[in-house]
């Protein structure tokens, strides 16, 4: 089946307004600001409002993108969404966007692959694509951490962020500052070192708990790095030719060990774990958005993630 045509025609991204700095979790669990930021390179990071929830979160980010767009949003014909923290499991909150934007031609689906969700998102967009089902579709990635984390586990409740991001892809080039998707790879990795036990979310049992970090830590750098030559060497560019590289935000000492392991400048990496947290699938994509109307011309970008189960993804792009 031929490759279809891919391009990011308009994207933005939501950020709750109520920001938790480290000091926070020092009467909670005992963690400092200092022991926090050197472990994991997070200041500080968005929680949701009591109103807020990953339905609110992903029709606000869907606003801030919908005011770029080229085209009527009635003309989208496929919404995926992207989440593991839903608010609701069967009215999940693709079908939220369609009814408030009167998207009524289009499939609505949503899925979950931990952190790695956006980019599978946006692999099924490419499948849609392909086989002619669809030609303008909205990804949607939009994580609420924060309503299933306990801020008292001092082994990872200091680590979640919210938010989310609205990314509409087409078929064909809409304008001068769209972005084309070159290409996406996505691997299953359950299979290897903890895999489904080293993070999960038991909605009546726990929460969202990471009782195997270091294991988490060791597999991410491996695989996120692996991913990224397997992109890169598939599509006949080199590492060197690579103008922005975004990894998945979970921390800072992944990022670092990832960008000096493939010997890309850290200069070319895009950072918000810093000021965000851990955000989940939507971590990657916000980078992007922050930065997408500053990237000039022929910048090459490539997305690189790692996700709980495991999971592995990157994305290729030419803007």
């Amino acid at each position: 089946m031929k490759k279809p045509l891919m391009f990011i025609s308009s994207i933005g991204h939501y950020l709750p307004e109520r920001v938790v700095p480290n000091e926070y979790f020092l009467n909670l669990n005992g963690l400092t600001d200092e022991w926090i930021y050197t472990r994991t390179g997070i200041k500080e990071r968005r929680r949701a409002a009591e109103h807020e929830n990953t339905n609110t979160m992903a029709l606000e980010a869907l606003r801030i993108a919908k005011n770029k767009l080229t085209f009527k949003i009635s003309e989208v014909d496929l919404i995926v969404g992207a989440t593991y923290t839903p608010h609701d499991t069967v009215g999940s909150f693709t079908y939220e966007v369609q009814r408030e934007f009167g998207i009524t031609n289009a499939v609505s689906i949503s899925i979950s692959s931990a952190c790695s969700s956006f980019v599978n998102a946006v692999e099924i967009v490419q499948g849609y694509f392909a086989m002619g089902k669809a030609s303008k579709a909205l990804v949607i990635a939009s994580e609420h951490n924060s309503g299933y984390s306990d801020d008292t586990n001092s082994i990872s409740g200091h680590l979640w962020g919210d938010g989310a991001v609205a990314v509409f892809i087409t078929n064909e080039r809409m304008g001068t500052n769209d972005i084309e998707i070159n290409d996406i790879i996505t691997r299953g990795l359950g299979h290897i070192g903890q895999g489904p036990a080293a993070v999960y979310l038991h909605p009546r049992n726990g929460g969202l708990i990471m009782p195997h970090g270091k294991d988490v830590f060791q597999y991410a750098c491996t695989y996120m790095s692996e991913i990224t030559r397997e992109i890169i060497s598939k599509n006949n560019i080199t590492l060197a030719d690579l103008d922005y590289f975004i990894p998945h935000q979970a921390n800072i000492r992944i990022i670092n060990y990832v960008a000096d392991d493939l010997g890309i400048d850290r200069n070319k990496v895009i950072i918000n774990i810093d000021k965000y947290g851990n955000t989940g699938s939507a971590s990657s994509v916000i980078g992007l958005s922050q930065h997408y109307e500053e990237m000039p011309k022929d910048s090459n970008i490539v997305i690189s993630v790692f996700g709980g189960g495991y999971s592995t993804g990157a994305i290729l792009m030419k803007k």
